[in-house]
């Protein structure tokens, strides 16, 4: 095998690669990036087993070969050269030998006969979507879903697709995140996936830097194939039902409480540090005179009562939260502005931005 490529071209694929590698004691070869150069272009596939991704890029190939290298050793190594083209052979012993005008260096591989096949994944449920729009939706959601591996159905993210919609929905049944993006071609596709968050974190990732405007996301019973321009992302899909969220989404509201994203956020970094003392318990109370009160019980090291100037309609109303839950998505939220939406002291806190009618966000009560 030899070729030579742009050091750019190099670096852009193995950190987009790099991002489906678990360091791995059992099987050393999962801890390598596979390169194979063929045609005019050269592969490069990395995998955990439960998700892999792969990427190519134009190379000028003089013999065609392939090798599998130590994904953190060659990232780092590359991320290093100046941006000048670089030559690889692969000798003897699985070396690769890489040079270019400022260095040579030798790195030892395992054969590339030893990675795992990465199977592919039929075209049988194909969506087109924005982009722009599901790595916003992913930044959104995602980080609702549970990280206790106990009800795995909730340590992923919901692809609730019905013809000209996809809903994603992520939670940890102490809170919930939904968001609805329009797709431009309708579908006749009605299904429902869930998505290991890994896999979904890892998307957005790749989404925040493509330039691709629009993504392809093929949906099988087992698997999931999402394809950004000459990178493609598969990962299995988890087993079990969704929960019916919908249920627990209020239907009506008493208090309509509307409060700068940026103001709120603060007071409540005020009060979580005391929060914190009490397992994170907030009080909010709305009042009629335009004031939103954040406090908290007296603790071991002390107690906090901050309020906000907002926008009131209804009645007087107050709840109690999880001041992280919270946070959390006046983090996340992308508003200038939200509406924070009390029913009773007993009903989810419902949390919607302003201008943005299609993401919903519920937080269960705890107790007063």
């Amino acid at each position: 095998m030899k070729f030579f490529c742009a050091q750019a071209d190099l670096e852009e694929a193995l950190n987009v690669v790099n991002k489906a590698i678990t360091p791995n004691t059992t099987l050393p070869v999962l801890n390598n990036i596979l390169l194979k150069a063929e045609g005019k272009h050269l592969l490069f596939s990395a995998t955990n087993l439960e998700i892999a991704i792969q990427h190519s890029i134009p190379a000028d190939i003089r013999s065609e070969g392939a090798i599998t290298v130590p994904a953190k050793l060659i990232t780092s190594y590359i991320s290093l050269l100046k941006d000048e083209k670089i030559e690889a052979t692969l000798g003897d012993g699985n070396t690769l030998t890489l040079s270019s005008v400022s260095s040579q260096t030798k790195i030892k591989g395992i054969n590339a006969e030893e990675f795992p096949v990465i199977p592919k994944v039929p075209k049988e449920n194909t969506i087109k979507v924005s982009s722009k729009d599901l790595n916003s939706a992913i930044t959104q959601t995602v980080f609702a879903a549970s990280t206790n591996t106990s009800r795995p159905v909730l340590s992923g993210v919901l692809f609730d697709l019905d013809r000209d919609a996809l809903k994603i929905v992520a939670t940890d049944s102490y809170r919930l995140a939904e968001r609805k993006i329009t797709l431009k071609d309708k579908t006749s596709i009605s299904l429902q996936s869930v998505i290991p968050s890994r896999t979904i974190s890892e998307l957005g990732k790749i989404l925040s830097k493509a330039n691709d405007e629009f993504l392809e996301i093929n949906l099988t019973k087992n698997q999931v194939l999402f394809t950004i321009g000459s990178i493609e992302l598969m990962s299995r899909l988890i087993e079990g039902k969704f929960p019916d969220y919908e249920k627990i989404i209020p239907k009506s509201t008493k208090t309509k409480v509307t409060v700068s994203t940026e103001d709120l956020s603060l007071v409540v970094k005020r009060v979580s540090l005391f929060a914190r003392e009490n397992n994170n318990s907030i009080k909010v109370a709305a009042t009629n005179d335009g004031k939103l009160i954040l406090s908290t019980e007296e603790t071991k090291i002390g107690e906090e009562k901050a309020e906000v100037s907002v926008k009131v309609e209804g009645e007087n109303n107050k709840i109690a939260l999880n001041a992280q839950y919270l946070l959390d998505v006046l983090t996340f939220i992308q508003a200038d502005k939200v509406i924070l939406e009390i029913d009773d002291k007993l009903a989810p806190a419902v949390i919607r931005p302003v201008e943005n009618k299609d993401y919903v966000y519920i937080i269960m009560p705890l107790k007063i």
